[in-house]
């Protein structure tokens, strides 16, 4: 075989080769392993085809709709678009117990599944916060420290350094 014909044959198998995985990954069963990303809006939008595959739900914990159960480790709230009381929201589920910092108003990322009976099973509980720390200061209580660390800034970071 002489190298211009090797040659070919190389590029003509290479060729197949990633036409092959392309094939795989475009017509395999992918997508059986996505998970969608939804705010509420888009979830309910969704209709009958939210039924049932895995998807991150990511919105807002409502005001007023945290219902928490310690003895059975069970927790109802709802996830809204926004913190405005008409915002569009969805009903959550979970038997899990929550992070520490779950509250009403925080944000959150659920994944699960969404059923007929129009609640959202959460497997999985996040929170966003930010990633600020500041350790207590010098003859703070441990309550004065964390009540800090949930308002927000009064003063903004100026830029200088610290």
């Amino acid at each position: 075989m002489n190298p211009t014909n090797r040659n070919r044959l190389v590029a003509v198998v290479a060729l197949v080769l990633a036409g092959a995985a392309l094939a795989f990954i475009a017509y395999g069963n992918l997508g059986e392993n996505l998970v969608y990303y939804w705010s509420p809006s888009q979830l309910l939008a969704q209709g009958e085809k939210a039924y049932g595959p895995t998807i991150r739900l990511g919105g807002m914990v409502k005001a007023g709709t945290i219902q928490w159960t310690p003895d059975k480790t069970h927790l109802d709230f709802e996830v809204a678009d926004g913190k405005e009381p008409d915002a569009k929201s969805v009903k959550v589920s979970s038997d899990e117990i929550p992070p520490q910092m779950f509250r009403e108003g925080i944000g959150v990322v659920v994944e699960g599944t969404y059923d007929k009976s129009n609640v959202f099973r959460t497997t999985r509980l996040m929170v966003n916060h930010s990633n600020e720390y500041r350790p207590p200061k010098a003859g703070e209580s441990q309550q004065d420290w964390q009540k800090s660390l949930l308002e927000p800034q009064a003063n903004a970071d100026d830029g200088k350094p610290k």
